[in-house]
């Protein structure tokens, strides 16, 4: 299309390579494939141009025009075209100098490679180059290239976008694929970085070389890493240039179940046996959002051969599309074509009628261009104040200066290294059922811009997976760990990579993949799940427990049957056996018995700090009377039988009641003991949250143990000394020598209590104080059992037995039969 101002695109509308579909829609014809998807690309440079041509507003007696050159993937039809355009067809650089030129600027892509090189020969003359493919970082070096413009938006999103899909569908585990130059690198770092922060572990990263003409023969390591590795997803980040072997090697090799997410810069229609039943899939394409441009659809609506006759790549799509032409003849003859033939006639995988991104770049390009020119013109015209300009084309070095402008759409174009734009993307989902659709459709966006958590939105019930599989996919090195369970990581593997390992006693972990398990409060238990913390049951030996019903019947039983005995030794106080080894002693001894059981009361019930200090003092106090009064028992029996020798001394100590101060003696050092301990350090209210799973124990602690062992064992040397004497005085001969019964109810008592330091240890909670109630009722019932049952028997059942008289047919020392009182 010719103009007073030329714009250049070098576009590469043919590929090399075979089609394996066989279709009418293209056509083999010297190894060279018609490209329909980039044909785009001159549609938008036309749309384009003729918008701005018809706009008023814009180049007021200037009309654009473009040339298109095809551009093959060889490195030198790249220089050759550039070449021609300059220089004339067989001009050579720096040789021929055109002073005069039409040509304003050059738009070429997708390709880096086809930029770069097309770039350094155009960087020598300062001509105006706008890339349309993908941003390149190698391009933005403004020293190699000094008049290049990327058109396209960085990635600076790509890796937070990418990221987001994969905690959509709760993917912890993937591989990453990228080129091995600086885009790739760049983009690898990202990634990882921002995989790290998620949580997300990299199952492995390769990067394949582009420069190395051996790489292809390494894609067979890179296939078996991919295809042998756990991880299900692929994240793929390159143009279609650098890894166009890899997708040749995975058309003609079967790949089971990998789910690739992959940039922009593919294009997947070019192949049409990728999608193959159970091959490498690519259900999420990345591409970059932009606006839609009116009236675009409507404009290829028009588009026909008979409108643009000089558009030789127009042509050639009509002839492989609609067979426009005879089989005989390789003319095309229009007239066979059917006159309602137009592009949206085709299939959407054959030619999209929606803009692509890189017709939206070209469109930006040519709109930068006219408003650059524009502006340019604008200037020109304030500082000519005479003269014509007509005939004077603005020259392409002056162009850089006004390169900073605004398009039709309302998207801004900044040049330079200081564009930080966030960029915006459209998540992609190709159709492939039935196979051979190839139909790109939108399931998604990102939106940097959006709150955190709301950036990715996804329709998730319109992604179509790979032929057969029915679930969305799943990507992980281990199963999360549930509730109860936490993680543990394996040696030497990624974080993603751990066992699953059971909370310990009362911890919890009430969620999924924890870290670490909680510890319960002490008011509170784990449950056998290790799922929550349930919140303990107080336990105590309550009045109302059956343990506790049975020891106060026990304690009430007891004291009345005390007090029965007590009554009995009342009544016959008057009989010899009760007036023997002294009648005070007896009920001394049978009321702080009936104290000893009745003390047991204070272990049950809530503890609370005055019960805690009474049952332990009162337990030690009485139990001393008790004890000593034995003591003082056994020393009246020694006693009396020493009275009968010669001399007064003993007499006078029997009959002066000295063996009674034993009693408030023992008692006042063990009353000095408990002052020592209620002053040093007291019982008071405990709580035992570990002893029992599900109740928290509430019991007395001792406070000091020191002191409580300092009374234990004070009591335990009373009734070992007592036990010594009585067993020593068993056998003195006396009518009513109670001496025995003393050394058997010793014997019990120690006993007892010996048994029960062990036992108390190793008890817990409510039998724990069983134990200790127990053994005040045992070691209680001993004295009493030993000493009075069989005096309460003699009284009752044998009263006979119970006078001096009923032993007086007996051979008795007459020494012996007198009254100890």
């Amino acid at each position: 299309m010719d103009g007073d101002v030329m714009i250049a695109g070098f576009f590469p509308l043919y590929t090399l390579g075979i089609d394996h579909s066989h279709s009418h829609t293209s056509r083999q014809e010297d190894n060279r494939m018609f490209i329909f998807k980039n044909y785009q690309c001159v549609l938008a440079l036309t749309f384009a141009i003729e918008e701005i041509n018809k706009n008023p507003d814009l180049l007021h007696n200037l009309t654009l025009g473009f040339d298109i050159y095809d551009v093959h993937f060889r490195a030198w039809t790249m220089f050759k075209n550039p070449f021609i355009f300059l220089f004339g067809k067989y001009k050579i650089p720096n040789y021929s100098c055109m002073r005069v030129s039409k040509s304003i600027a050059v738009i070429t892509g997708p390709s880096g490679i086809t930029s770069d090189q097309i770039g350094t020969l155009l960087g020598l003359y300062r001509f105006p180059q706008f890339t349309f493919g993908p941003f390149d970082h190698d391009l933005s070096d403004h020293n190699k290239f000094p008049a290049l413009y990327q058109m396209a938006p960085k990635d600076t999103s790509i890796a937070t976008a990418i990221v987001s899909l994969l905690l959509h569908f709760s993917w912890s585990w993937a591989g990453l694929l990228t080129t091995q130059d600086e885009n790739g690198a760049w983009v690898l770092a990202e990634l990882k970085e921002e995989m790290a922060k998620n949580k997300i572990c990299v199952a492995y990263e390769l990067m394949i070389s582009t420069q190395d003409a051996s790489h292809i023969y390494k894609l067979m390591a890179v296939y078996n890493q991919i295809n042998l590795s756990s991880a299900s997803v692929l994240i793929i980040y390159g143009d279609n240039d650098s890894l166009i072997a890899l997708m040749v090697f995975i058309e003609q090799i079967f790949m089971h179940g990998k789910v690739c997410i992959v940039n922009s810069q593919w294009d997947f229609t070019l192949k049409r046996k990728y999608f193959m039943l159970g091959s490498l899939h690519v259900p999420f394409i990345f591409t970059h959002h932009h606006v839609d441009v009116s009236g675009f659809t409507d404009f290829i609506k028009t588009v026909k051969p008979s409108k643009y006759p000089e558009d030789i790549f127009l042509a050639r799509l009509w002839f492989l599309s609609f067979n426009c032409s005879d089989a005989e003849s390789h003319c095309v003859t229009w007239d066979n074509c059917a006159h309602d033939t137009s592009l949206d006639l085709l299939p959407a995988c054959t030619f999209d009628m929606t803009m692509s991104v890189d017709s939206y770049n070209i469109y930006n390009a040519v709109y930068t261009v006219a408003q650059a020119l524009h502006e340019m013109l604008l200037h020109q015209t304030e500082v000519q104040t005479m003269g014509n300009r007509k005939g004077v084309l603005p020259s392409s070095l002056q162009l850089h200066t006004f390169l900073k402008f605004y398009n039709p759409t309302g998207d801004q174009v900044i040049w330079g290294e200081k564009r930080k734009m966030e960029t915006e993307y459209d998540i992609l989902n190709i159709w492939n059922f039935p196979e051979g659709l190839e139909l790109e459709v939108k399931v998604g966006k990102f939106s940097p811009y959006d709150p955190h958590g709301n950036q990715l939105s996804l329709s998730e019930d319109m992604v179509e997976w790979a032929i057969g599989t029915t679930e969305t996919p799943h990507s992980v090195c281990s199963e999360s760990c549930g509730p109860g369970f936490r993680k543990s990581p394996q040696e030497g593997k990624a974080a993603c990579c751990f066992d699953c390992t059971p909370c310990p006693e009362n911890e919890i972990a009430n969620g999924t993949d924890r870290e670490k398990c909680l510890q319960c409060s002490d008011h509170q238990y784990a449950n056998t799940q290790r799922t929550q913390c349930l919140l303990r049951a107080s336990s105590f030996l309550a009045f109302g427990d059956p343990l506790g019903m049975v020891m106060v019947v026990m304690g009430l039983c007891f004291c009345k049957l005390t007090a029965i005995i007590l009554g009995i030794f009342w009544k016959h106080h008057d009989t010899a056996i009760v007036k023997a080894n002294n009648r005070a002693l007896s009920y001394i001894l049978l009321i702080s018995l009936i104290f000893c059981f009745l003390c047991s009361l204070l272990f049950l019930g809530h503890p609370n700090t005055v019960t805690c200090i009474l049952q332990q003092i009162t337990f030690g106090v009485v139990f001393t009377v008790a004890v000593s009064t034995v003591l003082a028992k056994t020393v009246t029996v020694i006693l009396a039988f020493k009275a009968t020798s010669p001399g007064r001394r003993m007499r006078w100590l029997l009959v002066s009641g000295a063996p009674n101060f034993i009693i408030p003696i023992c008692t006042l050092i063990q009353l000095t003991l408990c002052g020592f301990w209620l002053g040093s350090s007291p019982p008071f209210v405990d709580t035992d949250a570990h002893s029992e799973p599900g109740h928290i124990i509430i019991l007395c602690n001792k406070g000091s143990l020191t002191a409580f062992y300092c009374v234990l064992g004070y009591l335990g040397s009373l009734a070992l000394a007592s036990f010594t004497m009585a067993f020593l005085a068993r056998n003195l001969p006396d009518t009513f020598n109670e001496a025995k019964f003393l050394t058997f109810s010793m014997l019990v008592f120690c006993s007892v209590w010996l048994t029960f330091l062990p036992v108390y240890h190793s008890a817990k909670g409510k039998v724990m104080v069983a134990v200790e109630v127990f053994s005040i009722f045992a070691s209680s019932a001993g004295l009493l059992g030993c000493i009075f049952v069989p005096k309460c028997y003699t009284i009752l059942l044998m009263p006979k037995r119970n006078s001096l008289h009923g032993f007086s047919d007996k051979r008795h020392n007459s020494r012996n039969k007198h009254s100890y009182d």
